[in-house]
């Protein structure tokens, strides 16, 4: 069960930018394979098609996901809500098994104005190379940042 701590002061902003971090359940590197990473990434998409937000970077690591966005239509809860859910069907479907796929809960993190949403965006897509999955983050497929990351 998730900490009452995260929710505590949580609210949804239409327009706010939000640095959110979701987990695995018992933290499994679900996510190792490409197969349910793409998964995951495709996930992320969906939700901005439904308008829920506007990304401007992520990236799926092996047992979890970082992503920066703009929140659109919805709360940062029913956004994270339906991507969790959905996403635990895909991956369940993919790698052949029933059970939960995420944590409960979520961190989120509203961006200040003086916040350089660039820099947080950078940070994001640069995880891969400071946990050392990869030498070079182009060698790193599950990610996306608006801007370019090595600039």
């Amino acid at each position: 069960m998730a900490s009452p701590a995260l929710n505590k002061g949580r609210w949804s902003e239409k327009g706010a930018y939000y640095v959110v971090t979701v987990v695995t359940a018992s933290r499994t590197p679900w996510f190792r394979e490409p197969r349910p990473a793409h998964c995951i990434a495709g996930e992320l998409k969906r939700c901005e098609d439904e308008e829920r937000l506007r990304s401007l970077a992520w990236v799926v690591m092996p047992d979890h996901v970082h992503w920066l966005f703009e929140l659109g239509d919805g709360s940062i809860s029913q956004c994270l809500q339906a991507f969790k859910s959905r996403s635990a069907r895909v991956v369940n479907e993919i790698v052949g098994r029933a059970g939960p796929v995420w944590q409960a809960g979520f961190h989120d993190h509203r961006v200040r104005s003086h916040e350089d949403l660039r820099s947080q965006a950078r940070y994001i897509v640069r995880n891969p190379l400071r946990r050392g999955l990869v030498e070079r983050l182009d060698h790193y497929p599950h990610w996306y940042c608006e801007w370019p990351a090595d600039a």
